[in-house]
C-alpha cells in the first residue's frame, strides 16, 4: 500500500466517493486540508462566508441529487454555526457528511483556543460521529461516513479531523463505499394484514412523508392512492410525496392544531407511508388518532414505527418495494364491492377538489388588487412567470400555503424545501439544489426573516455566478409567531378577548434585501405593484444570474 499524508487519503476518498463540490466555510485548523485540495482540481471548492451557509447548500445539494454531500467547518466555534443546518438534515433524514477540522492532539490537554469534543456536540443530531486519531483510519472513516449517510433511513455524519491526523503519513489504500443496495422488501404477512385491512375499509385515509421521494416511490405511492380512493394528506412535504394535481390530494396536515384530530377521526384506516406519525411542534392534548381507527405504517425508518401511537400494522420495508407489494396485494383482495366504493370515493373528492379550486379562484379574485400585495397574487404572479420546469426551493412559512396552491408539484424533483424547521435553509439550499440541476430554473421562495440567518449566501451566488433567482417574501415580521401566538391565546389558553402586542414579531426598520443583494454583487429589486412582478421575474431569469426580488407583501393576519 502507498505512503500518503492523512490529507492527501482525505481529497483521495472523496474523488473515490464522486465527491465534486466541497461546501465549505474555511478556518485555520482546515489548513492540511485546504492545502491539498489545491492538488485535487476535480473537486471545486464552494466558499461560503458563514459556516451554516456551507451546510445549508450541502443540504439542497444532497436533496436534489440524493447522495451523500459533503461540507467543511471551522472547529468548535464555527461547528457551532453549523449545528442548525445539521438538526435540519438529521430531522429531515439528508445524506450529508459534515466534517471540521480541530487542534493537533498534542495539544488537547492544554485546551487550546477555540477547540472542544467536536463529537459530543454532533452526536445527537447525526447517525454516527466520530474524531479520527490516526491518519490510517482515514479511508475507514470515510468509507464509512458515506455507508451510513447512504443507508436508509438516511441521515448526516460527523468527522473531526485533528491537525496532525492530516499531515501524519500511513500506508493507506483508498477504496469507496459500495454503491449499496437499499430496496427492502417487506415482510409477506404484513403485506396480506394491510391489504386486508384496506381492502375493507371504508373511510381511509392515506399520510404521506418525504422518505417516499427520497425512496422514489412516488408512483407506487399514487397507484395504492387511487386503489382505495383515499383521501392524501402530507405530514412533510420537502419534496415531492404526491402529486398537488391529483384530486386525492387533500394538502399538508396542521400538527400543532387539534382540528387535525377531527380532520382524521373519520378514518376507519390510516395509512401512514415514509413520515413520522405525529412530529409536533406545539402542545396538543387530544390525540391525533384515537382507538377505534387502524393505523397502518410502512417505512423505511424503524425508528419511527409505533414510536407514539399503537399500530395495528407495521410494515419495515423501503417505500418503493412495499408499496408495489401492497398495490398488488389490493388487486387481488378487493372484490368488486370494494373497487366500486373506492371508485365512487374518488369521484366524490374529486367533485370537493374541483370546488374548492373554485373557492380559491374566487377568494384570489378578491384579493387582486390589495395592496399591499395579498401573498396569493404574489404567488400567482409567480408561477406565471417562472420558465418551464423550473425547480423551487421552498422556505416561505407562512407564505407556504399560497405557494403550494399556485404552483402544481407533479413531478418528482420540482420542488425541494426546508426540513427540520431551523430557519435558514432557504438561501443557501436553493444554490445546493442549482449546482445539482445546473441545465434548469431554480427559484427561491424565502420569507423575509428565514432570509436573514444566511443571507451570506448571496456572496457564494454571486461569487460562483449560481443563477438563482430569490423571490423574498417581505411582511416585515416574523409572521409565523404571530400565527403561533394566536394559537398560543385562542387554542391552548382559550382566551378569546386578548389582543396581543406581538412583541419583538415586527421589523421596525425596513429590510431592504434588494439592497443587501446588490452589496453582495447580486442583482436586485424591489417590487411593491402586482403587476410589475411578472416582468421583473423573466427579466432577472433571462439574465443568466443571480437576482433577488424583494416582494412587499401584505402582513396582517
Amino acid at each position: 500500500m502507498p505512503i500518503m499524508t492523512g490529507k492527501n487519503a482525505l481529497a483521495q476518498m472523496l474523488v473515490a466517493e464522486g465527491v465534486e463540490y466541497l461546501f465549505g466555510n474555511p478556518g485555520t485548523s482546515e489548513t492540511p486540508l485546504l492545502d491539498a485540495l489545491q492538488d485535487f482540481p476535480q473537486i471545486k471548492y464552494i466558499q461560503a462566508l458563514q459556516e451554516g451557509t456551507a451546510v445549508g447548500m450541502a443540504d439542497g445539494y444532497a436533496q436534489a441529487t440524493g447522495r451523500p454531500a459533503f461540507a467543511n467547518i471551522h472547529i468548535a466555534g464555527g461547528l457551532a454555526n453549523g449545528i442548525s443546518g445539521l438538526y435540519n438534515a438529521f430531522r429531515g433524514g439528508v445524506p450529508l457528511v459534515l466534517t471540521a477540522g480541530n487542534s493537533d492532539t498534542r495539544m488537547h490537554l492544554t485546551e487550546p483556543t477555540l477547540s472542544g469534543d467536536l463529537v459530543e456536540m454532533t452526536a445527537q443530531y447525526t447517525k454516527w460521529s466520530a474524531e479520527v486519531l490516526h491518519p490510517s483510519d482515514i479511508p475507514m472513516a470515510v468509507r464509512r461516513a458515506f455507508k451510513e449517510a447512504k443507508t436508509p433511513p438516511t441521515g448526516p455524519v460527523f468527522l473531526s479531523f485533528p491537525w496532525d491526523t492530516m499531515d501524519d503519513t500511513a500506508d493507506m489504500e483508498i477504496v469507496p463505499s459500495s454503491p449499496g443496495y437499499f430496496h427492502i422488501r417487506p415482510d409477506i404477512e404484513a403485506v396480506a394484514r394491510a391489504s386486508q385491512l384496506l381492502a375493507q375499509a371504508e373511510n381511509p385515509i392515506i399520510i404521506v412523508g418525504d422518505r417516499i421521494a427520497q425512496a422514489g416511490a412516488v408512483s407506487e405511492m399514487v397507484r395504492v392512492a387511487e386503489l382505495l380512493g383515499a383521501k392524501v394528506y402530507a405530514a412533510s412535504f420537502s419534496e415531492v410525496n404526491f402529486p398537488t394535481s391529483n384530486s386525492l390530494y387533500r394538502g399538508a396536515l396542521n400538527t400543532s392544531n387539534p382540528s387535525t384530530a377531527r380532520l382524521l377521526a373519520s378514518a376507519d384506516v390510516v395509512l401512514a407511508v415514509g413520515t413520522n406519525v405525529f412530529s409536533s411542534f406545539l402542545y396538543v392534548a387530544e390525540p391525533f388518532l384515537n382507538a377505534p381507527t387502524k393505523l397502518i405504517h410502512l417505512d423505511n425508518n424503524a425508528r419511527e414505527m409505533e414510536k407514539i401511537y399503537a399500530t395495528e400494522v407495521g410494515i419495515f420495508s423501503d417505500p418503493k418495494a412495499g408499496l408495489a407489494e401492497l398495490a398488488d396485494a389490493l388487486d387481488q383482495d378487493m372484490p368488486a364491492s370494494a373497487r366500486e366504493a373506492a371508485i365512487t370515493r374518488g369521484a366524490t373528492l374529486a367533485d370537493e377538489r374541483r370546488r374548492s379550486d373554485e373557492e380559491y379562484r374566487g377568494r384570489l379574485a378578491g384579493l387582486w388588487d390589495q395592496k399591499p400585495m395579498a401573498v396569493e397574487r404574489m404567488m400567482h404572479e409567480l408561477a406565471q412567470a417562472v420558465p418551464p420546469e423550473t425547480i423551487i426551493a421552498n422556505e416561505a412559512i407562512t407564505s407556504g400555503a399560497a405557494l403550494m396552491r399556485a404552483f402544481t408539484f407533479d413531478e418528482p424533483g420540482s420542488l425541494y424545501g426546508i426540513r427540520g424547521g431551523a430557519l435558514g435553509w432557504g438561501m443557501p439550499g436553493a444554490l445546493g439544489v442549482k449546482l445539482a440541476n445546473p441545465d434548469r430554473p431554480v427559484l427561491a421562495v424565502v420569507g423575509d426573516g428565514a432570509s436573514l440567518y444566511t443571507v451570506q449566501a448571496l456572496w457564494t451566488a454571486a461569487r460562483y455566478n449560481i443563477p438563482v433567482v430569490y423571490a423574498i417574501c417581505n411582511n416585515r415580521s416574523y409572521r409565523i409567531l404571530k400565527v403561533n401566538m394566536d394559537t398560543y391565546l385562542r387554542h391552548m389558553l382559550n382566551d378569546q378577548e386578548r389582543q396581543s402586542e406581538y412583541v419583538g414579531m415586527d421589523f421596525a426598520n425596513p429590510l431592504d434585501l434588494a439592497a443587501i443583494g446588490q452589496a453582495m454583487g447580486v442583482a436586485g429589486e424591489r417590487v411593491e405593484d402586482p403587476q410589475m412582478l411578472a416582468s421583473v421575474v423573466q427579466r432577472c431569469f433571462a439574465s443568466g444570474k443571480p437576482a433577488v426580488i424583494d416582494v412587499s407583501i401584505d402582513g396582517s393576519l
